[in-house]
């Protein structure tokens, strides 16, 4: 492929570590697709003849159908899917098929093919999220009363709601859906026709292929083009950052699903038994999701470590780009597909969470509340307060709401009977109706808010063609 330059074949090593059609035959439809678009360019110009045009078109065709059905021989001689395209339009075409690469490089070829399968890759995982969020509002919505406690430093620190808890993943999602629109949107420009670095002396028509191939517009420097992996890192800055929610909540599942906690199961579908225990049920997805995070995580600080160093415009190292990514979007698919499984499919044991719910005198805060709005004590003496009467309680082994108004005006004389309407789990949760609050109220009027502007989304999904 490299013409009279070199007269020997490279190193069976060389041909190792260079060749990338193990992995990069993915980028095959786009690749085809962003031959197709610029070959009717380099027609439309005039710089090349519109029936040899017609007959590489012809063949693109014929190479895209031998690769879906399983008919096409990759060859890591030819090093990538570029190549091994070419090739075999060669020998369907012939001669002409050398036409093709007029006006372009392999550098902004493949920088062309990459933002195309990114793109792709995140209008499929916005929809597999915008699913994962239909289901958490699916279950958040009737359990919008479901009292447990709500946790920091995995204390209990106040009552709030299953479904506020589910919600405020469905907050975490609905950022990462922004920061992956926010890439998608920065990488919609097209590199084809900055050639290798510099540009090209024919007059092509850069706004017609990226009209053609659905970006927004062309890259505006021609170095920049084929140098830039900086949509890459979005995506995977993306990746890891979703992995990670998806990492959290894995690990609530897992604690939950425990005989200690008790607060949700998991059934035969969504868990597995032990070799030698016969009585476990582990909860292996939810882990699984919390060990693969560690995979798209590694892929965003490989790429980094990758790039930090490099000259422009394109080198070498630029190949390690491909392999971490599918990777890591393969995995985040999967956790994804992982998790909205698993709660869809999880049974909540309102019982016992609801009895969890005011251990370890989670309604403190409101008791330090009304000595603040019935007492006027300032805030900081009334959690001083709260504090000595909490640990009466605990010397008595009682909670708050148990405990004798006796004993609590030893501690703060002025305290009456009235103060026993905010020592209730459920009343300490009603209470929280400040906006954004776990009262059940504001819950249910959330969960509506998501429920409609989940199913306006899916509307737009449906009206959108899948190849944009």
């Amino acid at each position: 492929m490299w013409g009279g330059r070199f007269s020997e074949k490279p190193d069976a090593v060389l041909e190792a570590i260079n060749a990338s059609i193990d992995f990069d035959r993915r980028f095959y439809a786009q690749d085809i697709r962003g031959s197709k678009v610029h070959i009717a360019m380099l027609a439309a110009t005039g710089i090349v003849a519109r029936e040899d045009a017609a007959a590489i078109f012809k063949g693109l065709n014929q190479v895209l159908a031998e690769i879906e059905e399983g008919r096409f021989t990759f060859s890591r001689a030819l090093e990538d899917i570029h190549l091994n395209v070419e090739n075999r339009l060669t020998e369907i075409v012939g001669p002409a098929a050398g036409r093709l690469h007029t006006a372009r490089s392999r550098n902004d070829q493949v920088a062309t093919d990459f933002r195309m399968f990114v793109r792709d890759a995140l209008d499929g995982l916005d929809r597999s999220l915008h699913g994962l969020q239909q289901a958490l509002v699916s279950r958040a919505a009737p359990n919008a009363g479901t009292v447990m406690p709500g946790f920091t430093h995995l204390q209990s620190a106040q009552p709030v709601t299953f479904g506020h808890h589910l919600l405020a993943y469905v907050e975490m999602i609905g950022r990462d859906r922004g920061r992956l629109a926010d890439a998608r949107r920065r990488l919609n420009e097209c590199p084809l026709g900055a050639a290798a670095l510099a540009g090209t002396s024919f007059p092509i028509d850069r706004e017609m292929t990226a009209r053609g191939l659905g970006f927004d517009r062309p890259t505006a420097n021609s170095i920049d083009s084929v140098s830039d992996r900086d949509f890459v890192l979005e995506t995977l800055s993306f990746a890891a950052i979703c992995a990670g929610h998806l990492s959290r909540f894995a690990e609530e599942i897992v604690l939950w699903s425990t005989p200690q906690f008790n607060f949700i199961r998991l059934s035969d579908r969504f868990s597995t038994g032990s070799s030698i225990m016969p009585q476990k049920r582990n909860p292996d997805a939810a882990e699984l999701v919390r060990g693969k995070t560690g995979r798209v995580i590694g892929a965003l600080v490989a790429l980094l470590t990758v790039m930090k160093g490099l000259p422009l415009a394109y080198s070498k190292d630029m190949q390690e780009d491909k392999e971490g990514l599918f990777d890591a979007l393969d995995t985040l698919d999967l956790n994804i597909a992982a998790t909205t499984g698993m709660v869809l499919d999880m049974t909540v044991n309102a019982r016992t969470m609801a009895n969890a719910a005011g251990a370890g005198y989670a309604t403190a805060t409101d008791l330090a509340d009304w000595l603040v709005r019935v007492l006027g004590l300032p805030f900081r003496e009334a959690h001083h307060v709260t504090g000595r009467i909490v640990a009466v309680a605990a010397e008595k082994k009682l909670p708050l709401e148990r405990l004798a108004l006796a004993d609590m005006q030893a501690v703060e004389p002025r305290i009456t009977e009235a103060v026993s309407e905010v020592l209730g789990v459920r009343r300490s949760v009603a209470s929280r109706t400040s906006y954004g609050g776990a009262a059940p109220a504001n819950v249910k009027a959330q969960a509506v808010r998501w429920r409609k502007r989940l199913a306006k989304e899916a509307q737009a999904f449906d009206n959108t063609p899948t190849d944009a």
